[in-house]
Protein backbone atom coordinates (compact mmCIF):
# COMPACT_ATOMS: atom_id res chain seq x y z
CA UNK A 1 0.00 0.00 0.00
CA UNK A 2 1.55 3.40 -1.16
CA UNK A 3 2.32 6.15 1.93
CA UNK A 4 0.92 9.43 1.11
CA UNK A 5 2.00 12.40 2.72
CA UNK A 6 -1.01 15.07 3.43
CA UNK A 7 -0.16 18.61 4.11
CA UNK A 8 -3.89 20.51 3.91
CA UNK A 9 -7.75 19.73 3.80
CA UNK A 10 -7.59 15.69 3.94
CA UNK A 11 -5.85 15.98 7.15
CA UNK A 12 -7.59 15.07 10.13
CA UNK A 13 -10.08 17.57 11.20
CA UNK A 14 -10.27 18.71 7.67
CA UNK A 15 -12.83 18.80 5.08
CA UNK A 16 -11.16 16.09 2.90
CA UNK A 17 -10.63 13.96 5.70
CA UNK A 18 -13.41 11.39 4.54
CA UNK A 19 -11.72 10.17 1.51
CA UNK A 20 -9.25 8.92 3.10
CA UNK A 21 -11.85 5.77 4.31
CA UNK A 22 -10.70 3.45 6.76
CA UNK A 23 -6.86 4.39 5.54
CA UNK A 24 -4.88 4.20 8.75
CA UNK A 25 -3.04 7.48 9.97
CA UNK A 26 0.69 6.15 10.68
CA UNK A 27 1.33 9.60 12.47
CA UNK A 28 2.85 13.41 12.32
CA UNK A 29 5.47 13.46 10.27
CA UNK A 30 7.69 16.47 8.47
CA UNK A 31 9.64 16.64 4.95
CA UNK A 32 13.28 16.86 4.80
CA UNK A 33 14.39 20.89 4.56
CA UNK A 34 13.96 20.48 0.84
CA UNK A 35 11.13 22.12 -0.02
CA UNK A 36 9.37 26.20 -0.09
CA UNK A 37 5.57 26.05 0.94
CA UNK A 38 2.80 27.80 -0.76
CA UNK A 39 -0.57 29.26 0.04
CA UNK A 40 -2.24 28.85 -3.36
CA UNK A 41 -5.14 31.82 -3.26
CA UNK A 42 -5.60 31.29 0.75
CA UNK A 43 -7.53 27.74 -0.39
CA UNK A 44 -4.84 25.07 -0.35
CA UNK A 45 -0.98 23.93 0.35
CA UNK A 46 1.51 23.52 -2.72
CA UNK A 47 4.72 22.07 -1.77
CA UNK A 48 7.60 22.80 -4.25
CA UNK A 49 10.87 21.09 -4.21
CA UNK A 50 13.74 23.58 -4.56
CA UNK A 51 17.79 23.26 -4.60
CA UNK A 52 18.12 25.68 -1.57
CA UNK A 53 16.35 27.68 1.11
CA UNK A 54 13.80 24.94 1.58
CA UNK A 55 12.06 24.09 4.86
CA UNK A 56 10.60 20.97 6.80
CA UNK A 57 6.78 21.12 5.92
CA UNK A 58 4.53 19.68 8.63
CA UNK A 59 1.74 16.92 7.71
CA UNK A 60 0.35 13.25 8.00
CA UNK A 61 1.51 10.25 6.81
CA UNK A 62 -1.30 7.66 5.70
CA UNK A 63 -0.99 4.19 4.61
CA UNK A 64 -3.55 4.73 1.55
CA UNK A 65 -4.80 2.32 -1.18
CA UNK A 66 -4.37 2.62 -4.65
CA UNK A 67 -8.53 2.18 -5.51
CA UNK A 68 -8.40 5.09 -2.82
CA UNK A 69 -6.09 6.86 -4.60
CA UNK A 70 -7.20 6.41 -7.98
CA UNK A 71 -10.37 6.77 -7.27
CA UNK A 72 -11.06 9.18 -4.08
CA UNK A 73 -8.64 11.10 -3.38
CA UNK A 74 -6.50 12.12 -6.84
CA UNK A 75 -9.79 13.61 -8.55
CA UNK A 76 -10.33 16.06 -5.66
CA UNK A 77 -6.87 18.19 -6.16
CA UNK A 78 -6.65 20.76 -7.33
CA UNK A 79 -5.13 21.31 -11.15
CA UNK A 80 -2.29 23.78 -9.62
CA UNK A 81 -1.03 20.21 -8.14
CA UNK A 82 0.48 16.55 -9.02
CA UNK A 83 1.68 13.56 -7.92
CA UNK A 84 5.05 13.27 -6.98
CA UNK A 85 7.32 11.67 -4.53
CA UNK A 86 9.29 13.48 -1.71
CA UNK A 87 12.06 12.94 0.98
CA UNK A 88 10.84 12.99 4.63
CA UNK A 89 12.58 14.44 7.53
CA UNK A 90 13.92 10.33 8.34
CA UNK A 91 15.44 10.35 4.72
CA UNK A 92 12.38 7.94 3.54
CA UNK A 93 10.42 9.00 0.71
CA UNK A 94 6.35 8.55 -0.22
CA UNK A 95 3.54 10.06 -2.25
CA UNK A 96 2.30 13.47 -1.83
CA UNK A 97 0.80 16.22 -3.89
CA UNK A 98 3.27 18.80 -5.26
CA UNK A 99 2.94 22.59 -7.09
CA UNK A 100 2.50 20.98 -10.83
CA UNK A 101 5.89 22.06 -12.58
CA UNK A 102 4.23 23.35 -15.48
CA UNK A 103 1.40 25.53 -14.17
CA UNK A 104 1.72 29.16 -14.17
CA UNK A 105 -0.59 30.73 -11.53
CA UNK A 106 -1.90 34.08 -12.19
CA UNK A 107 -0.44 36.89 -10.42
CA UNK A 108 -1.08 37.33 -6.52
CA UNK A 109 -2.18 33.82 -6.41
CA UNK A 110 0.81 32.65 -4.75
CA UNK A 111 1.64 33.17 -0.85
CA UNK A 112 5.29 31.83 0.11
CA UNK A 113 4.37 30.68 3.37
CA UNK A 114 7.86 28.86 4.16
CA UNK A 115 7.88 30.59 7.36
CA UNK A 116 4.88 28.46 9.13
CA UNK A 117 5.61 25.32 7.48
CA UNK A 118 2.19 24.27 9.01
CA UNK A 119 -0.82 24.44 6.96
CA UNK A 120 -3.32 24.20 10.09
CA UNK A 121 -0.93 26.63 11.86
CA UNK A 122 -1.25 29.31 8.77
CA UNK A 123 -5.17 28.72 8.36
CA UNK A 124 -5.63 29.94 12.39
CA UNK A 125 -3.17 32.42 11.76
CA UNK A 126 -4.74 33.64 8.55
CA UNK A 127 -8.40 33.41 10.01
CA UNK A 128 -7.45 35.39 13.15
CA UNK A 129 -6.06 38.92 10.70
Amino acid sequence: MPLMFLNGGAMRGGPLNHLLGDSPLIGRVRTAARYRFYSVRDGFPALDPVAEGGVAVAGELYDTDWVLLREALLPTEPGELELGVIELEDGSGCLSMLRRRTYREEPGALRDISATPDWNAYRRGFSAS
